[in-house]
């Protein structure tokens, strides 16, 4: 968020306003252009700033400004104090690690994903874990999912969004170099036209997954994969998350774990 926060002053405008977060779309050619303004209590999206006080009483249409390191709503006023990197730091591991992981993400529960069963996914999953080429009919199955679904953040953009982030970081972990550069791939192609074809929120949140950037409950998942943690609680909070929004950032990571696993057993 620092080259948002600290270019020149930009108008933005409330977009959406919640009981733990403000949300501001800013006009502006960088990303991420929507910024979230939270509680405690709120997830910790990657484009978001932590209040230590309570939300200011805005509404949707409000007028504010960003830049210049700070955020203005009318008199209220934010300046970055602290700053946090949503981009999960790894170690290196191998594959009989990663495979182990596979079994704790088919959990049993009522958390199922919104788009489950859906043809789009299972030829996106097939297509990673062949590692065909780039330009491919699984190409085409993931910019089908951008905007599919309903919600600020609809399912398809969550399991893209879980997707790219586990197949950079744990192809990166893991040294399968094909899983990191489909990452590079498939982050151009779903965020090329992300704008238009979803919500500003989402899109948003799309264009930090492409750069490796998740909340911290998507981190942890991650940590736990590689070892680090343990993976059973990390992922009952990952489902905890919206109403389908973490079992589908799960099912994301779980085609991406698959993927680098697949990958890496090629020759």
């Amino acid at each position: 968020m620092r080259p948002v926060l600290e270019s020149a002053r930009a108008p933005a405008r409330v977009l959406a306003a919640v009981s733990m977060g403000v949300y501001l779309e800013v006009r502006t050619e960088l990303e991420p252009s929507v910024i979230a303004l939270i509680t405690g209590e709120a997830t910790r999206l990657p484009n978001s700033v932590l209040l230590a006080g309570e939300l200011p009483h805005v509404s949707v249409g409000d007028e504010a400004a960003v830049g210049d390191g700070v955020i203005e709503l009318g008199r209220y006023r934010v300046k970055a104090r602290r700053w946090w990197d949503p981009s999960p730091a790894l170690p290196s591991v191998d594959l009989v690690r990663l495979a182990q992981a596979t079994s704790a993400l088919s959990p049993q529960t009522t958390r199922r994903p919104g788009l489950e069963g859906n043809a789009a996914i299972t030829l996106l999953a097939l297509g990673l874990r062949g590692g065909l080429a780039a330009e491919g009919p699984w190409t085409a199955a993931a910019e089908q999912l951008v905007g599919l679904g309903p919600g600020l953040t609809p399912s398809g953009d969550d399991v893209l969004a879980g997707l790219l982030v586990a197949l950079r970081h744990l192809g990166s972990a893991a040294k399968v170099e094909r899983a990191v550069w489909l990452a590079d791939w498939l982050a151009a192609a779903v965020t090329f036209d992300a704008g238009t074809r979803t919500t500003p929120i989402s899109a948003t949140l799309l264009h930090c997954a492409a750069r490796g950037e998740a909340s911290p409950e998507v981190s942890a998942v991650l940590r736990g994969i590689t070892g680090q943690q343990a993976l059973e609680p990390a992922l009952r909070r990952l489902l905890q998350l919206g109403h389908t929004s973490g079992a589908d950032l799960a099912q994301g990571v779980r085609i991406g774990l698959d993927s680098v696993l697949a990958l890496g057993a090629r020759p």
